[in-house]
């Protein structure tokens, strides 16, 4: 299951040195909601390797202006604390795939 990455635990997460995915999502986004089975299936095919979690823009705003996000869904792939991809609006679950086995 997708983890709930906010403006409090975000720093310990990635104190852990484990790649994130990290999806920027809200309520209201019809793309957040086509994609969010597909993040939810990789965080469980990908437990234990990397951390995927969501975020909700309309809450976390330290995160939105940390990241610069401007549109939803926003995913970023994180490794050694630096964002290295990310992918603006919807995609396939095998796009999302492609980008975390990069990290690894």
């Amino acid at each position: 299951m997708a983890l709930q990455i906010t403006d409090s635990n975000f720093e310990e997460l990635l104190a852990q040195g484990k790649p994130i995915v990290l999806d920027f999502w809200a309520t209201w986004c019809g793309p957040c909601k086509r994609i969010a089975p597909d993040i939810e299936a990789l965080a469980e095919e990908y437990d234990g390797q990397v951390i995927i979690g969501k975020c909700d823009i309309e809450e976390n705003d330290d995160l939105v202006n940390r990241f610069s996000i401007r549109n939803v869904p926003t995913v970023l792939f994180i490794k050694g604390g630096e964002v290295v991809d990310k992918q603006v609006g919807a995609a396939p679950k095998a796009t999302f795939a492609d980008k975390i086995k990069a990290m690894l």
